[in-house]
């Protein structure tokens, strides 16, 4: 036992999708970027680099967890 088989009566669009993104999609992510890039190049943190060598650290953990 067959199915029928439906055809289209119209041709299907070619046109691009009409695809919208709400406001805070684009905000947000920029948002975010922008406070990231702030604190990166904040004179503030500066002083706090000198006295906690965190990077060396997280190397060294690093080096420690992959060694075993």
């Amino acid at each position: 036992m067959s199915a029928r088989t439906h055809f289209r009566t119209h041709p299907a669009t070619t046109g691009g999708a009409d695809i919208r993104l709400p406001w805070w999609a684009l905000a947000l992510p920029a948002l975010a970027f922008g406070l990231l890039f702030l604190l990166i190049i904040s004179p503030s943190g500066a002083h706090a680099a000198a006295s906690d060598p965190a990077i060396p650290r997280l190397v060294e953990h690093a080096q420690q967890l992959l060694g075993h």
